[in-house]
């Protein structure tokens, strides 16, 4: 039946809001619009993806077909145009929406506006059924879009409530009926938080069908069974549990669902009909079990709805099932033990992963137990197993033939482990590899091969590497990663905006075995290198300018696959593409605190016995060498950094050559014997350079190395003049690195020069951009400084609690061997020589005790914003 086009239902009932926009333009509209949507409890019809620049014709019809009211959002572009198709999916979005409601939003000023687009937004103004108006920025349209659509339902209600047919009365009088829930074998472990969300939503009069997603093995079976458990009461027409898994035609899911209730298909009318009628009045928990492979059945669930008021109907699911009233709910994985956390056996006992993988052990060896010996093998157990409750407890059941260190050491091949679960298991549960394939049996021929392809990932991947690295497959990527993810195969989050991918460990390695047994591993792998060699070339030069935190923050995302990239490289001896790849994202490395990693893979090189080019030595050199510039022993840090330079200087790379310079004149200077007169002079060369080939941001780090050498001199205004010329540029620049590194700079200058209160002002802001960029060096430096400015005014208390933390902060992230380019030691050891010395230690371990957030959080309670 057509739904009358001026009806709109409330919102309990989840009126749905078709958002139609193009990608990358609109990426933060989009955002906003949803969150405006949300906040009126209606249900904002989204491509799962993120707004998708051509989604297939069919998908956004059925959405649209599906939804309530439509909102358009427009600006420059006018969108892809298919293959084949006369308009763009934008336009033909609108087309297809002739009866909804519609909104639109036009944000101005226009840059360039697409011909097209333009002529669209002149046929929308003529069209007497759609509202515009104009925005400039994404708050304002979020403020635009939830008063519009507050004011769109009120004046629709009561007309919807005229035409709405009468409620069907609940029988509150009817007898409890009996549950048919399964009886668990084994005690729910880790799963309180998410038992208490899900028994919540269920006692919402709102919410009348809740799907629990996630992927096989994850436990939402379990943690449906537990919520219905704690709500059963409620529910005086019982609660009936459906298992779905064996039902593979949606034809038959009335037949499972009749069976579960007790109706007889004696065939004198549609079984459907009588399934109606049995469940119509009552109030009932109706529990579907395993509804992925049959989502085609979501008619006969909305008309169970319909027909029943008060029916609930509780999902689980590796796929949404996607109808109007659906509202869902992610299963995640086990709470693991913090990376890199010093625990007790006692917190380590009560944290989920371990305290499952324990019970399950007891069930094969009732003997063991979690000792200090032990501990950090079974952590490193279930952090391997991405805390995925099968997985634990497919690997518990191995523990009486191999110790958990042993099991450890071999989950490096974590598929071919984990066999032998339990035989009242069903028996796609058994083992790992079974659960997964029996997952893909779900998928058709090119979105498995879409599966294996991401199996190169590591870390996760944003859709964009996906799209490249399968290149030359089959279809719409876009498309099929929607599905991957429906099906829990592949999980989505938010990145700042962006779609970001990721996949279980256990499923990644199947899909690289799939990658491997069809031959195509090498292939992918390249792509896969070749895209993020790519993205470090096309994004060197932004990483020195305003998108620099955006794009580290990205990066920082994609950490896990850059670090594959270079070892692909290094392992196939492909020196010459590693060093450039290594190159290219200096800024990144420095800033995530990864230099130590490169310079790794650059001794690599230099220790090749191949035979290196020019540019590529120039790199090693420059990688192995800079970072080390405090410490040189034998002389290696000058001598190589000195042909580095000259390196750089005969591949004509003037960039280059200055870089390595300042870093020479960094080494003269923490000489043994400074040698400021030689490193002032590689400091001028080196400022030079950077200036004939218009590198700003490179003489905006010499200016700095020339304001420290102004320092060793004693000429502590020259040296403020230098900072600040430097600070300047950064400015100038949107550079936040060098923004940070010359404003700490700049303030031990000003406290030499005994002006505090603008010492501690640049101190902080340089701790606020160091803790933007999750900076840790800068961040500790910063706090350092404020050390030393709490030390000079008397502050014994704050001076303590900041060293603490900086000290810690150092300790933690591997930084504690780096020179501190400070002067709070003298001032540390002045009050350790004092009458304040007991306090000052106090503090300082009370310090020692704070987050890094809680660190920042105190070292600023004091700025003036």
């Amino acid at each position: 039946m057509d739904r009358p086009p001026d009806r709109i239902r409330t919102p309990d009932q989840r009126l749905r809001v078709f958002v139609s926009s193009t990608l990358k333009e609109l990426a933060a509209e989009r955002k906003s619009a949803r969150t405006a949507i949300e906040r009126l409890h209606l249900a904002p019809v989204m491509f799962e993806l993120g707004a998708r620049p051509h989604p297939p014709r069919s998908l956004y019809r059925a959405y649209l077909e599906q939804s309530d009211v439509f909102v358009g959002l427009y600006w420059n572009r006018y969108g892809w145009v298919a293959p084949g198709e006369e308009v763009s999916g934008l336009e033909d979005e609108y087309n297809l929406a002739p009866a909804l409601p519609k909104l639109i939003y036009i944000r101005e000023p226009a840059d360039e506006r697409e011909p097209r687009l333009t002529e669209l937004l002149d046929r929308i103004r003529t069209d007497d059924g759609a509202s515009f108006k104009y925005f400039a920025n994404a708050r304002e349209l979020g403020r635009l879009i939830e008063s519009d659509l507050a004011t769109l339902l009120a004046e629709r209600f009561d007309q919807s409530r005229e035409d709405r047919p009468a409620a069907q009365q609940v029988d509150a009088a009817a007898e409890p009926v009996g549950s048919t829930l399964p009886a668990p074998l084994t005690p729910l472990i880790g799963r309180e938080s998410e038992v208490d969300d899900v028994e919540r939503m269920l006692r919402m009069p709102a919410i009348r069908m809740l799907t629990l997603t996630g992927p096989g093995g994850i436990g939402k079976s379990r943690l449906a069974i537990a919520a219905a458990e704690r709500v059963g009461d409620e529910y005086t027409g019982g609660v009936t549990f459906v298992d779905l898994a064996p039902v593979r035609e949606a034809s038959l899911v009335v037949n499972a669902i009749a069976a579960a209730l007790g109706v007889r298909d004696t065939g004198d009318a549609p079984l459907a009909d009588k399934v109606v009628m049995a469940v119509r009045n009552r109030r009932l928990l109706l529990i579907l079990d395993n509804v992925e492979q049959v989502l085609d059945a979501a008619p006969v669930f909305t008309t169970l709805l319909a027909a029943a008021p008060a029916l609930t109907l509780l999902l689980t699911s590796r796929s949404l099932v996607r109808v109007s009233a659906e509202r869902s709910f992610p299963v995640g994985p086990l709470e693991l033990p913090q990376a890199g956390a010093t625990a007790s056996l006692d917190e380590l006992r009560s944290t989920a992963a371990v305290a499952l993988f324990v019970e399950r052990v007891h069930a094969v060896k009732p003997d063991f137990e979690l000792t200090e010996s032990n501990a950090a093998a079974v952590v490193g157990i279930c952090a391997a197993l991405d805390g995925v409750p099968l997985a634990i407890e497919l690997a518990a059941a191995r523990i009486r033939s191999l110790s958990p260190a042993t099991m450890l050491e071999r989950l490096d091949r974590r598929l071919p482990l984990l066999v032998g679960g339990m035989r009242d298991r069903p028996e796609r549960q058994q083992t790992l590899r079974r659960t997964i394939e029996w997952s893909t049996e779900l998928l058709d021929a090119p979105e498995r091969e879409l599966l294996a392809t991401l199996g190169v990932f590591a870390g996760g991947f944003f859709l964009e590497a996906a799209e490249a690295v399968a290149d030359g497959s089959d279809g719409d990527v876009v498309t099929r990663l929607g599905n991957l993810v429906d099906n829990s195969l592949v999980r989505e989050d938010d990145r700042d905006g962006f779609s970001h991918f990721s996949m279980l460990a256990t499923v990644r390695e199947y899909a690289l075995e799939q990658l491997e047994t069809d031959g195509r591993l090498d292939a992918v792998l390249e792509r896969h290198v070749e895209y993020y060699i790519d993205l470090g070339r096309s994004i060197e030069l932004e990483l020195e300018g305003g998108r620099q935190r955006a794009l580290v923050m990205r990066l920082a995302a994609d950490k896990e696959n850059l670090r594959a990239a270079e070892r692909y490289l290094l392992d196939r001896s492909d020196w010459e593409r590693a060093a450039e790849f290594a190159w290219t994202l200096y800024i990144y490395w420095w800033v995530g605190g990864l230099l130590g990693e490169v310079r790794g893979w650059m001794d690599e090189v230099l220790d090749a016995d191949d035979p290196l080019t020019d540019r590529s030595r120039a790199i090693a050199l420059y990688f192995t060498r800079a970072i080390t510039f405090w410490q040189d022993p034998d002389g290696l840090v000058v001598g190589g950094l000195t042909e580095s330079a000259e390196l750089f200087r005969t591949v004509h790379e003037p960039g280059g050559e200055a870089l390595a310079r300042v870093s020479l004149a960094l080494a003269q200077l923490a000489a043994e014997q400074p040698d400021v007169a030689r490193a002032d002079e590689q400091l001028e060369i080196s400022l030079a350079l950077f200036r004939q080939s218009g590198d700003l941001w490179g003489e905006s780090m010499a200016l700095v190395t020339l304001g420290r050498v102004g320092l060793f001199q004693n000429r502590v205004h020259g040296a403020c003049n230098r900072f600040e010329e430097s600070l300047a540029i950064a400015r100038g620049q949107h550079d936040e690195l060098g923004e940070c590194i010359a404003l700490h700079h700049l303030g031990w200058a000003r406290l030499l020069l005994g002006e505090l209160d603008v010492a501690s002002g640049c101190f902080e802001q340089s701790l606020s951009i160091a803790a933007r960029l999750a900076h840790d060096d800068g961040v500790a430096y910063g706090l350092e400084g404020l050390v030393a400015v709490a030390a000079s005014t008397g502050r014994i208390a704050r001076a303590g609690r900041l060293l603490g933390a900086a000290e810690r902060l150092r300790e933690e992230s591997g930084l504690y061997n780096a020179p501190a380019f400070s002067f709070h030691q003298r001032l540390v050891d002045g009050i350790e020589a004092g009458p304040a010395a007991e306090q000052f230690a106090t503090a300082r371990s009370e310090g020692r005790l704070l987050t890094i957030g809680e660190a920042i959080g105190e070292a600023l309670s004091e700025a003036v914003v």
